[in-house]
């Protein structure tokens, strides 16, 4: 028996909006704006309407439609639910494209280790280094110490055991090499799993890590960098102005502690960053361990070493140097050269314990408020419209504090 067909293929593309039946179920559908044409399917099964999309108009004329309507007829007078079949196939489909996902996720897996990992992190990080020294540092520890133990692991391997048994044997003798090892092998197996190369770790297996490794009273004293009571200050400049150091090491030294500044950034400091007037030594972005510009505002004595150091190179027949402080062969000094100059004289501090130093003499005599102490050691303080607040109004404030500190750290020892 036939049906009667109530569409030409002549009318589709003038039909309006709304549903137009061909016939046993077979309707064209024509979307609102008419720019939508497609075939639909109507069909009953269990009691229930059901609709069912055949494609557009675009993709099968009249005639295609049809047959792809009266097999899908074929299949409900079978008892078959075509809409549920195509859901099944669906659902079949989206199973498979996750299992070969998975399977080849797991290859993945098994075929990056640590050490992969770890150099492809190096590598695509290699631009954020502040210095190309510090990156080869960066990846050397982990050679060192970690790669012995855990490099040729699969990353997805690594877990706390492994991570205990590279970091035992250095946890009590090089408690801060030790330190710095667990925050990259940490670094190394987020970057896996942000890369889907394994499941990563959470917070409380690091936690465990240390449990495991036990208490390292020297890690803790390195992260208390040792510093000198403010009040004694005054006594060891003049040892070290006493001492046997070359000019340009005793100027340097004594600089880091009145700009209350990084060893690092004043052994890096270069004479391009202090303007004409020697007002203010802006220290770049690049070179601050919060990668944002810090100015100095320039004690006195500050600016008489400036000038003592500018003398001595011109002495020394350098010309245009770059840094401010230099060896005779125009390089920076390494760090060591101030911490072995402290043992030299007996103190037990470190270069970076003046800091606190100054600190605590701003917190217990003076009425400095809390925030210009800590915009002098470059501290991030309040939020932005604090801080852009802070910049204009504290600027003067801010030198008087630097001219405070620079008579505090000076006494009659020099007469």
């Amino acid at each position: 028996m036939t049906h009667r067909q109530l569409l030409r293929p002549v009318d589709l593309r003038s039909k309006p909006p709304g549903y137009h039946l061909d016939g046993h179920g077979l309707y064209l559908q024509v979307a609102k704006n008419c720019h939508g044409r497609s075939w639909i399917l109507r069909y009953t099964m269990e009691g229930k309407t059901r609709e069912m999309g055949l494609g557009s108009i675009d993709d099968f004329g009249l005639a295609e439609a049809r047959i792809r309507a009266n097999r899908f007829r074929q299949q409900i007078a079978d008892g078959i639910d075509p809409v549920g079949e195509r859901q099944k196939a669906k659902a079949a489909r989206k199973a498979e494209k996750v299992a070969a996902e998975a399977q080849a996720q797991a290859q993945v897996q098994a075929s990056t280790t640590f050490r992969h990992c770890a150099q492809e992190y190096h590598h695509t990080h290699k631009d954020e280094w502040k210095n190309a020294k510090h990156g080869e540092q960066w990846i050397n520890t982990l050679a060192t110490y970690a790669f012995p133990a855990v490099g040729d692991l699969p990353i997805g391997e690594v877990g706390k055991p492994q991570i205990v048994k590279a970091l035992a044997p250095i946890w009590k003798d090089k408690a801060e090499t030790a330190s710095r090892v667990l925050q990259r092998i940490r670094t190394v197996m987020n970057y896996g799993a942000a890369k889907d190369y394994c499941l990563g770790l959470d917070a409380e297996v690091w936690k465990q890590v240390k449990l495991a490794l036990g208490t390292n009273d020297r890690a803790r004293k390195v992260e208390h960098h040792a510093s000198c009571p403010y009040k004694d200050v005054p006594a060891l400049l003049h040892a070290v102005r006493q001492s046997t150091a070359t000019t340009q090491v005793k100027l340097a030294f004594e600089f880091t502690i009145l700009t209350a500044a990084r060893s690092g950034e004043v052994r890096g400091a270069r004479w391009a960053e202090v303007d004409a007037q020697m007002q203010h030594w802006t220290i770049p972005g690049d070179r601050m361990k919060a990668s944002r510009e810090h100015r100095v505002p320039l004690s006195a004595r500050a600016k008489e070493i400036l000038r003592q150091a500018k003398q001595q190179q011109e002495y020394a027949g350098f010309r245009d140097p770059e840094l401010i402080f230099c060896n005779p062969k125009g390089q920076a000094y390494s760090d060591m050269t101030f911490t072995q100059l402290l043992r030299r004289l007996g103190f037990n501090y470190t270069m970076h314990g003046f800091r606190s130093s100054f600190r605590v003499w701003g917190m217990e005599a003076t009425d400095y408020p809390h925030e210009l102490l800590e915009m002098a050691l470059a501290h991030v303080v309040g939020d932005q419209t604090v801080r852009a607040y802070a910049r204009g109004d504290m600027a003067q404030r801010r030198l008087q504090l630097m001219e405070d500190w620079s008579k505090a750290a000076q006494t009659s020892n020099d007469k």
